[in-house]
């Protein structure tokens, strides 16, 4: 998956850009991504300092998960243009555009990064955008946000989103169903990937498997996070498990022979197999192959089980023919 429209993100982990020793230690707890923040969690009276020490961290430390730093915005905000003058030059993997409204804010830190690349010799559309909804603005917009081609994926910003429609976090997420609907829409049509909100209660650990598991179902491909004891959890629920990557090999198998012979009609376990259920099978292996799994090992497994199974069957009819 080195296509920057779907590489794995499963968890994208905020770390305060202000912290040396977190900005340290950000790269030990396994998140695919972690975004260096210096928007919300940064006083103001710290901005300066944090884009300088994540500037240093980019240009000296090698971190194995993908760079994101959040910017601050860049026209509601004094400090936005600053971090992006600061940050692309030590080139991140993408940037994250907070509180995004209009495709006209996109153009503008789309066009500065794309001068910046060719100044400083980098390959063109090497660093993408993440942009943010928290707005009902922004939410109207999504479709054409989604649109720019410097947009890798989509987000939603839930504690801004609920501050502006003038209600409450709740336990089901109901004041949160049509905006996750209207920007995974967005997304898809794109092409690009969109990920949840942050779960900020860190006691209720039933609430947010129930949240990942959510958004997990309504076809998200990550969720953002904010301790690192939620990254597990994540990737536990987003990683295909074995029984998926079985039923998706049974599926791809019998398709290609059904394509080998010419047959219009495919039938595994007595369900009919047509091509979106190809197409999610396909899905399913490229995540599980991403996030590790060695594909070719589970598929040796289940052909070791099946001859065993048959040879046991064997035997046990030829010992009822015996007797």
């Amino acid at each position: 998956m080195n296509d920057p429209k779907s590489k794995l993100r499963r968890t994208m982990l905020f770390v305060p850009a202000n912290s040396p020793k977190m900005i340290n230690t950000a790269d030990i707890y396994g998140a695919d991504s972690i975004i260096f923040d210096l928007e919300d969690s940064i006083p103001v009276s710290e901005k300066d300092t944090a884009r300088l020490l994540i500037s240093q961290a980019l240009r000296s430390l090698k971190f194995n998960s993908e760079t994101v730093v959040r910017i601050n915005h860049p026209t509601q905000t004094p400090y936005g243009m600053n971090d992006l003058e600061l940050i692309i030059p030590c080139k991140p993997d993408m940037v994250r555009l907070p509180k995004v409204e209009s495709l006209d804010e996109v153009e503008l830190v789309a066009n500065y990064i794309a001068n910046a690349e060719k100044k400083l010799g980098f390959v063109e559309g090497s660093i993408t955008i993440i942009g943010a909804i928290e707005s009902v603005k922004g939410l109207y917009n999504a479709r054409e946000i989604c649109r720019h081609p410097r947009i890798t994926a989509i987000a939603l910003g839930a504690e801004d989103f609920i501050a502006n429609i003038k209600t409450q976090r709740t336990k089901t997420g109901v004041e949160l169903y049509y905006a996750r609907s209207v920007i995974l829409m967005a997304a898809r049509e794109a092409g690009i990937q969109c990920f949840d909100t942050v779960f900020s209660d860190l006691n209720d650990s039933e609430g947010f498997v129930a949240e990942v598991n959510l958004i997990h179902d309504m076809g998200f491909d990550g969720k953002s996070v904010v301790h690192p004891k939620q990254i597990k959890i994540v990737h536990q629920i987003f990683t295909p498990a074995a029984g998926q990557v079985h039923a998706a090999l049974k599926v791809l198998a019998a398709y290609q022979t059904a394509l080998n012979n010419n047959q219009g009609v495919i039938n595994v376990d007595g369900k009919m197999i047509d091509t979106p259920i190809v197409v999610r099978a396909q899905r399913i292996l490229a995540q599980a192959a991403a996030a590790g799994i060695k594909i070719d090992e589970l598929a040796n497994v289940k052909e070791e089980a099946a001859s065993a199974t048959v040879g046991k069957q064997q035997k046990q009819h030829v010992e009822q023919h015996r007797n």
